[in-house]
């Protein structure tokens, strides 16, 4: 009987040591898929080779293995910009050695797994767009020397579990909205159901305890309290910018100090409390024969289960298309999608229930517009203002973590434009049931600028109102390029993305802002276009949405549009670009590319906008001039006073009819 239970034990173990062994690889590999599809930004293309059906990550951009190639030991993507989340799946790479992202746009929280890296020796996560809490699991990364958090937006308490990192040399959290005291030596107590996997049940922690720290830098964050004793070795500088009870001129004013909560002790471990006693050991007693044939029968059913096991493991390692698209997600997936939400991310914003706005676009029945990614309702909110809704089509099942996350982010990014020739985000709509993401935009009465040049009356369009509208243009992406910290893109500038209101003001909409993250969910990773927008940018369509100097380009595209009357692409002429350059740069022919609706139009005025175009559309987005320089050649050179359009007459018609 203990011949056959020893060889069940054996089966047991081998079974679990096979499929362990063969899943290992897929792990990191899976790891590292994940995260990439977590970045939906991407500039560079550093992360274009990240092929998910490649078994073997060593070839991939930024990664470093093991000799035998077995393991991954180095991450380093910095200063490529790119711009996304980071994932709990990291903390599947269990043999990573380095993980440095300095200097990217890396958004929401530092995840908790980060702290299962054992073997981590350098955690570099400065200059990027982090939010929340630094996760007191990092303080189980016992093999760190270094820790780079400078230059995000943490906040919370400083968790005394840094404490713990016996090597840590170099530890900056400079530039951040951390708060509390500055923990010398406290007690901590993890939860019981994290005891094993991370530090053990109670710890003495606190900075103090870090006897190899050499460098610290804990400036311009909202410290309080006293600088401890143990840190008072460290420059000065390292506690500028603060809120610590010292007379420094180098910390911060009282006003801006009054946010910081008040200094409170961290929690204590009653040492009156004890582990819990051992259970007693039972002894052995005769079993019944009945019992015994259970027994064997058992063993014999789980040796076989984990003989297939092994069996699919061996298939799976001779199939690439074993691996699982993180962004396809399934019922019973969605423990692998979690994503930790900001839930301070929308507090200023408005949230409109579902309802309400039924009501206000009267059962969702006027639609003013659509694209494969979104409808456009219009209604009208119970005493209050005429309202644009903006409802995004997807399923649910498609739905991940990420995407609410850029949902969210969208949402702040929308909220704080406030120019006159920016649409006003009122709020969202964000339900479960049914499944609704939408964004609440004040109403522009008049239409959108395609539908006046290319389905309206072209006479309602006169000259002087399109200079003005091309002004306002202008002005509201000179304001989104060069008054917003970061600065603001609208990713199809087109004249779909141009609402007028009842004076034609032009209010600057960004509909199309979901394309690139939910061709994701849709399993579609290449190009983005829309009509005419395929045109703009040959070479990347993707670096359009990402980059201030794809919004120049595509102005310039669209002041053609407004010149001519023309839309940006067509079947017979092509590309609008492609089909004026003839007469762009000679004055004989120039009139040509002037709208034929039009009566009466400004050749100096007609002139200042070719060379604009030229200049925007240079191909070269390094010589492109900036949205301020543009706003300044037009408002100093285009004169929209109405005496200028009567002054207008026929004669320009004239010269071009008499030189042709």
């Amino acid at each position: 009987m203990r011949t056959f239970a020893s060889f069940q034990l054996l089966c047991l173990v081998s079974g679990v040591l096979f499929v362990a062994c063969e899943s290992f690889a897929s792990k990191e590999v899976w790891a590292l898929t994940t995260f990439k599809e977590a970045i939906y930004e991407d500039p560079h293309l550093v992360l274009s080779n990240w092929n998910s059906l490649d078994v073997d990550p060593c070839g991939w951009t930024g990664i470093t293995c093991s000799l035998s190639r077995d393991h991954v030991l180095k991450i380093n993507i910095s200063g490529s910009s790119i711009r996304g989340f980071l994932v709990p799946d990291l903390g599947q790479l269990s043999f990573l050695q380095e993980l440095i992202l300095h200097g990217n746009k890396l958004l929401g929280i530092i995840p908790k797994e980060l702290g299962l890296l054992k073997y981590l020796r350098i955690l570099d996560l400065g200059m990027n767009e982090l939010t929340g809490p630094i996760p007191p699991e990092l303080g189980n990364l016992t093999s760190v020397v270094k820790i780079n958090l400078q230059s995000n937006g943490l906040s919370g308490r400083l968790p005394p579990e840094l404490g713990n990192l016996a090597y840590l040399e170099e530890l900056h959290l400079d530039r951040n909205k951390l708060q509390g005291t500055l923990p010398a030596n406290s007690y901590t107590k993890l939860p019981s159901n994290l005891h094993g996997m991370y530090a053990s049940n109670s710890n003495l922690t606190g900075l103090c305890r870090s006897s190899q720290l050499k460098v610290a830098d804990f400036s311009f964050n909202f410290f309080v309290g006293n600088i401890p004793k143990c840190l008072e070795y460290l420059p000065r500088s390292s506690f500028q910018g603060n809120c610590l009870q010292k007379e420094d001129p180098k910390q911060r004013p009282v006003e801006l100090c009054a946010g910081a909560p008040p200094s409170k002790g961290h929690p204590g471990v009653n040492p009156k409390n004890k582990p819990a006693k051992d259970v007693p050991k039972h002894q052995e007693t005769s079993k019944p024969a009945w019992l015994l044939a259970l027994e064997i029968v058992t063993g014999t059913m789980v040796c076989s289960l984990f003989l297939v096991a092994v069996f699919t493991a061996l298939q799976r390692c001779n199939s690439k298309s074993s691996i699982i698209i993180p962004w396809k997600k399934s019922a019973s997936e969605k423990d692998h999608i979690a994503v930790y939400i900001d839930s301070e991310m929308l507090k200023d914003v408005v949230r409109f229930n579902r309802q309400e706005l039924e009501v206000a676009c009267e059962d969702f029945s006027n639609i003013i517009g659509s694209s494969p990614d979104s409808l456009v309702y219009k209604g009208t909110m119970k005493g209050g203002p005429e309202i644009a809704v903006i409802s995004l089509c997807i399923k649910e099942e498609h739905w991940t973590g990420y995407l609410e996350l850029y949902f969210q982010r969208e949402v702040t990014d929308l909220a704080r434009l406030n120019h006159e020739n920016a649409a006003k985000l009122l709020g969202y709509c964000s339900e479960s049931t049914p499944f609704t993401r939408m964004l609440v935009f004040e109403y522009a009465s008049n239409g959108t600028l395609y539908e006046h040049l290319h389905y309206g009356e072209g006479c309602q369009l006169s000259w002087t109102r399109r200079m003005k509208i091309v002004i306002g243009i202008a002005r509201g992406l000179k304001y989104f390029h060069t008054e917003l910290e970061p600065p603001f893109t609208i990713s199809e500038l087109n004249s779909s993305a141009v609402y007028l209101t009842e004076d034609f003001l032009p209010k600057l909409v960004d509909f199309e802002s979901w394309k690139t993250i939910l061709a994701r969910s849709e399993k579609n990773s290449g190009s983005i276009s829309s009509q005419g927008a395929i045109c703009v940018l040959p070479n990347s369509m993707e670096a359009r949405h990402l980059d201030v100097k794809g919004n120049v380009y595509a102005f310039g595209i669209l002041l053609l549009e407004i010149i001519s009357g023309r839309p940006p692409y067509c079947k017979d002429k092509g590309c609008l670009i492609e089909w004026a350059k003839d007469y762009l740069e000679l004055p004989e022919v120039m009139p040509y590319v002037v709208d034929p609706e039009l009566k009466h139009f400004s050749y100096d005025d007609l002139k200042v906008l070719c060379d604009v175009v030229n200049l925007c559309t240079h191909p070269e987005p390094t010589k492109r001039p900036s949205m301020q320089e543009i706003c300044t050649m037009l408002e100093s050179r285009i004169d929209t006073s109405v005496s200028i359009e009567l002054k207008a007459s026929s004669l320009a018609w004239a010269e071009l009819a008499l030189s042709s």
